[in-house]
């Protein structure tokens, strides 16, 4: 059986009565057609299966339709976090309404990340990225800037000149709600079992709790992998100490249920012996019990809102100003008490 004829853009515009040229803005979401014309195109092209050709595309300079993400995480890891699974079907939902894709691999460094960026660059395989879990001196950003890909990054504060359009929510005004809170029941001894120390929102939060010592409260940093390995093995030292704290805070809600178990597992109980609390919400979180104090945040509406902020940003002529996301919120559940 001889193989189906490729459709191409003349096909599509012959069937579609336009001329090839607004087939090829339809197609990459340019203007120049009107919305009705741009429909039919794009459902003519759906019926027929179009797709493009990476290799012509690359030459004449089309867009792909297809952003990138790269996320430097374990995928047990990421597979357990709600965190991302809200995040990228936020997304999602944004590119569906313009028929674009997503592209997302794992990576295992900032390294590989960078390579990445520029095979997608240099491919023309993507139109722009989303960059998650800025660092302190992000070496991605000078490259992003060099590469003159689009980009948007989902991180804790404002952008620095120069650098990528920042979709920000304010890790340090979060950090002083959950901790204020904590230190307002009387906890004068707080743990914070983190991600990677070099992360920018593990920096920020870390020196929140920092200067809370003036008001007489201990904090203690503990840096980890997000596992919940890493959680479990944190909070049994905790727990073993004869100094241990009166409330240890995780960075998401996966960590913190993994240290309630171990809190169970040594009889100590919670909120009675020991606060926890998280800077992650999710559903498991306030099925479990006691139910888990947490930061809330719509992270559907911010992977949507990211989404739409990088599209902008590709049709842009220069970099966009920085939005800011919708404030998060804390959620008082039960496992937080004022000590002993």
């Amino acid at each position: 059986m001889s193989k189906a004829k490729r459709v191409t853009i003349t096909d599509i515009a012959r069937l579609a009565g336009v001329s090839p040229g607004a087939v090829s803005f339809a197609l990459n979401g340019r203007p120049g057609v009107s919305e009705q014309t741009r429909q039919r195109i794009l459902d003519i092209a759906a019926q027929h299966q179009w797709e493009p050709s990476s290799a012509a595309r690359a030459l004449v300079g089309a867009r792909a339709g297809v952003i990138g993400f790269a996320v430097n995480r374990r995928a047990e890891t990421l597979g357990a976090e709600a965190f991302f699974t809200d995040l990228i079907a936020g997304a999602q939902s944004a590119l569906a309404a313009r028929r674009i894709g997503m592209q997302m691999v794992l990576v295992s460094s900032i390294e590989e990340e960078v390579a990445t960026y520029r095979r997608w660059s240099s491919a023309n395989q993507v139109d722009g990225v989303l960059v998650i879990d800025p660092l302190e001196d992000d070496p991605r950003l000078a490259v992003l800037a060099d590469l003159g890909l689009p980009a948007v990054v989902i991180g804790g504060r404002a952008s620095e000149p120069g650098h990528p359009a920042t979709i920000w929510l304010d890790d340090s005004q979060v950090a002083h709600e959950l901790f204020g809170y904590l230190g307002s029941l009387g906890h004068r001894s707080i743990v914070y079992v983190a991600g990677p120390a070099e992360f920018q929102h593990t920096r920020l939060r870390t020196d929140v709790l920092a200067g809370l010592a003036a008001g007489g409260i201990t904090g203690e940093v503990i840096a980890t992998d997000y596992s919940p390995a890493s959680a479990s093995a944190a909070t049994r030292r905790l727990l073993d100490r004869e100094d241990r704290p009166s409330a240890i805070v995780f960075d998401n809600d996966v960590m913190a249920i993994a240290g309630f178990r171990v809190a169970q597992e040594r009889g100590v109980a919670v909120p009675g012996d020991l606060s926890i609390a998280s800077f992650d919400d999710s559903v498991v979180a306030g099925l479990v019990h006691p139910s888990l104090t947490c930061i809330t945040r719509d992270t559907f509406g911010l992977g949507a809102d990211a989404a739409a902020f990088l599209l902008a940003q590709i049709d842009a002529p220069g970099i966009l100003e920085d939005r800011r996301g919708a404030a998060p919120r804390l959620t008082v559940r039960e496992s937080t008490a004022a000590p002993h």
